[in-house]
């Protein structure tokens, strides 16, 4: 008999009756506002790493095109001019042996002096070794070229690939943030926060750093797209990219990269139109003076303004 109905009988003969109770089910609370606030801003920020990686890597594959492009430039030419050292000494060796004019025998032969006898040896010798080091050297040279134009059609490859896997890691955060978004609106009323354009005075900054900062101070009430760089929505480092874009100065599209151009300052030295970085470079925002920055914040926001210190800063970089 098993111990569960000896158990039971025990119990029965001690007058005893056994109740078997089944554990109650635990009930989850729905998420409080603040809990629901803390779930976005956590895949929020998981969605701009994503981001900005993705951009990242469509810098370095725009960088490798344009070498590619340039080097596709430097080959053609190179390789005419190879065809034509070898055409070249190609049509020096069919003189040489169909007339003899420029054999050794020849050169002996049709010599008046000593002096002559010299300087046709010498020129024979000269061109041969002319036109051999330019052969040989244009070849080293095409060897070169073509190998790095291979090298990077390779890098192409893998970066295409990765930014194939990145934007699906991105599609997938997206998902998540759909759902989150779907209960913001269920608790709020709605998924999308808008800041509205700014009505309030613009900040008079001179200089190229005063059109970069009036160019942000317009994008305000812009909505974050990620990947982009306006005019239309912006993502943090493609809001920076444009408003510096706007002055004439070239920032990549990431904020490490961004970093990287910048010249690193102190706190005590910013100014209008300086960057300021946040999360371990995976954000940036366009200082304006007054403890103020203009940021893209996340997916369901639009450009703002807000206090330099919305988030512990990383560092601070002059665009040069």
């Amino acid at each position: 008999m098993s111990p569960v109905r000896v158990l039971l009988r025990t119990l029965a003969m001690a007058g005893v009756s056994a109740v078997l109770v089944a554990p109650a089910s635990v009930v989850q609370a729905a998420p409080s506002a603040s809990e629901l606030t803390q779930q976005i801003n956590q895949k929020s920020a998981e969605l701009e790493k994503k981001v900005e990686a993705y951009n990242r890597l469509n810098e370095e594959i725009k960088k490798n095109k344009a070498d590619a492009a340039v080097l596709n430039t430097k080959i053609g030419p190179l390789q005419q001019q190879v065809e034509q050292a070898r055409t070249q000494v190609g049509q020096l060796a069919a003189t040489a042996y169909m007339t003899g004019g420029l054999s050794t025998a020849g050169a002996l032969l049709e010599t008046s002096s000593p002096d002559q006898l010299a300087t046709n040896l010498g020129t024979l010798d000269q061109l041969a070794r002319d036109r051999k080091q330019k052969v040989s050297g244009f070849s080293r040279s095409q060897q070169q070229l073509l190998a790095e134009k291979a090298q990077l059609d390779t890098t192409l490859a893998q970066q295409n690939a990765q930014a194939k896997e990145l934007d699906a890691g991105k599609k997938k955060i997206q998902g998540d943030l759909d759902k989150l978004n779907a209960m913001r609106k269920a608790a709020y009323g709605k998924a999308h926060t808008s800041s509205g354009k700014y009505t309030g005075t613009v900040p008079a900054v001179s200089g190229k750093a005063g059109t970069a900062v009036r160019y942000a101070y317009n994008a305000i009430g812009t909505p974050y797209v990620w990947a982009a760089d306006g005019p239309n929505g912006y993502d943090c480092s493609g809001l920076t990219m444009a408003a510096w874009r706007a002055a004439g100065k070239s920032l990549p599209h990431n904020a490490a990269m961004q970093w990287d151009t910048v010249s690193h300052i102190g706190r005590g030295s910013l100014q209008p139109g300086d960057l300021v970085f946040y999360s371990g470079l995976g954000h940036v925002a366009l200082y304006v003076g007054g403890g103020k920055v203009i940021h893209a914040p996340q997916t369901g926001e639009d450009v703002k303004l807000a206090s330099v210190d919305m988030m512990t800063p990383y560092g601070y970089g002059r665009v040069r």
